[in-house]
């Protein structure tokens, strides 16, 4: 797999795997934790949430910026690991949230998001723009020996972004089972049964007491004695049965700690086989003419004007597949039969299929490749955003069908009522399929178009703002659950389909113009 790449690829996709396998631990469980620890709505989670996946792409814009301008970029890494650790440390602290105690828990807890928000800043984009001076330095050696051999090296980038996008995946694949694996012990240890629904209501008798509808009382009821506790006291349950299934969780950020550790240690033991994004070679600025100096830059814009356009696609597309997190996480919580499994394990299921079909997609590329009918890297994420959308229409077209009203209208229904009305996991699973092949159209493919079109002095800076457009898309991620709560839920499945159709448009309107530019 890395015989016919550059030295340094397997060890750099190492170490960003160590950091994304503790990211994920716990951004699969972060919106639905933030709900069971405070008892914040959907709505709330869904904001806090998506302001932290924004935050954390802004500042790889940032982390761009300060490495490219001190030339630096593995301090830059180095120092991201160990900020995102201490941010871990200070999330996997377990108190209690109390009426008393939250005016200043829920701040210490969004503090903690802050700094991993900070640290990842400072990591992710510089690393990307490491791997993508590998390649530039790949090229250029090839370029001496034949340019048949450079041209089979350029060919190669897109495979190598793959590659490293693998072990990402594999990271995300494991990361979603720590949090459920470490509460479901948790709550075992002390004579309790996971349930999804039970911290909703438990914070609801907490707050109304008394005064909670008798529905939403008989529902509590029939989880308690369901998961083995004591309904006698309810006051006593709810507190006890929060506490425990939220400690559990804060454990598991202890792993996340650990693999921030491992990165580092990776990182640092290798990062003399790292090149140097950026470094500006001396070149004698007469030996240029005013003619030539007017067409390189003239270039440069052309180059920028793409990266643009890519970008504007990017913000949808991001906005569409992180869903996985927010809307199609609070899905399976609420509308897919999940007794035994967790509804946050749910998000494993892409990074499976990335693993999976990742050779698949690579092999298919490059028997085209090879029959004299490659495929443009602009014209993939078109394709990308349009099979994204298949996924939508399926969940939209499955969820019409069955009927199903508002999350806010389902789930005040009786959990008997409710339970005939679950759909089956292979929902989840056909709708991440499509959303996993649009991704590998799209993401690996636009970190290797960001790393082409980058003028060799501000690579740190592009891969910034490739991140920068996710993170608006990321800050749009709440609209998906405020209309998952309020309106049918077909009618939300349906906003991410049209959204995905008009980018697919879009990006077809300017794939020969990017074609041209990007030769």
């Amino acid at each position: 797999m890395f015989k016919n790449h550059p030295k340094g690829l397997l060890l750099a996709a190492l170490s960003n795997m160590g950091e994304r396998f503790g990211y994920y631990i716990m951004n699969a469980v972060l919106a639905l934790f933030l709900c069971s620890k405070f008892g914040l709505s959907d709505g709330q989670s869904g904001f806090i949430a998506a302001m932290f996946l924004t935050a954390i792409y802004v500042l790889s814009l940032v982390g761009g910026i300060i490495a490219d301008r001190t030339q630096n970029y593995k301090a830059t890494i180095a120092w991201g690991l160990v900020v995102m650790a201490l941010g871990y440390v200070l999330l996997s602290i377990p108190v209690l949230s109390t009426p008393d105690n939250i005016s200043w828990l829920l701040p210490f807890t969004i503090f903690a998001l802050a700094l991993i928000a900070c640290g990842n800043g400072l990591f992710k984009g510089n690393l990307q723009a490491i791997v993508g001076q590998m390649y530039d330095n790949f090229e250029a050696s090839a370029a001496k020996e034949s340019p048949e051999r450079l041209k089979w090296a350029q060919g190669q980038r897109d495979a190598g972004f793959q590659i490293f996008y693998v072990f990402i995946n594999i990271g995300a694949l494991l990361a979603p089972f720590i949090a459920p694996m470490l509460r479901s012990w948790w709550l075992n240890s002390h004579g309790l049964e996971y349930n999804a629904d039970l911290p909703k209501l438990c914070h609801e008798f907490i707050s109304k007491g008394a005064e909670m509808p008798v529905g939403h009382l008989a529902n509590l009821n029939e989880l308690v004695a369901k998961v083995g506790g004591d309904a006698s006291d309810l006051s006593a349950f709810c507190t006890q049965y929060l506490d425990i299934f939220n400690t559990g969780i804060h454990y598991s950020f202890i792993a996340s700690v650990v693999t921030m550790l491992i990165s580092l240690v990776i990182f640092l033991m290798s990062k003399h086989l790292f090149p140097t994004p950026g470094k500006k070679e001396t070149v004698a600025s007469e030996g240029y003419t005013e003619a030539e100096k007017q067409a390189m830059a003239k270039e440069i814009k052309q180059r920028m004007y793409a990266l643009f356009a890519v970008l504007g696609i990017a913000v949808f597309f991001w906005f569409s597949f992180h869903q996985n997190g927010q809307s199609l996480s609070f899905f399976a919580r609420d509308f897919v039969q999940t007794d035994s499994i967790a509804p946050e394990i749910w998000q494993a299921v892409n990074p499976f299929f990335v693993i999976v079909l990742t050779p698949v997609i690579m092999w298919i590329f490059a028997s085209l490749t090879k029959a004299g009918r490659a495929i443009s890297t602009p014209r993939k994420i078109a394709y990308g955003m349009g099979i994204a959308g298949i996924a939508y229409l399926f969940l939209a077209i499955y969820s019409a069908m069955q009927g199903y009203p508002s999350a806010n209208e389902f789930t005040v229904m009786a959990d008997s009522a409710k339970a005939g009305l679950k759909a089956g996991p292979w929902v989840l699973i056909v709708t991440y399929f499509f959303l996993t092949v649009a991704e590998l159209f799209i993401s690996p493919l636009g970190l290797s178009f960001v790393s082409k079109v980058a003028p060799k002095n501000l690579q740190g800076l592009c891969q910034g703002l490739w991140l920068g457009a996710t993170a608006v898309g990321n800050g749009l991620l709440w609209i998906g659950p405020l209309i998952y709560n309020e309106w049918p839920v077909w009618i939300c499945w349906t906003v991410f389909l049209i959204v995905c159709l008009i980018s697919m448009g879009v990006m077809f309107g300017m794939v020969k113009w990017l074609e041209r530019v990007t030769k």
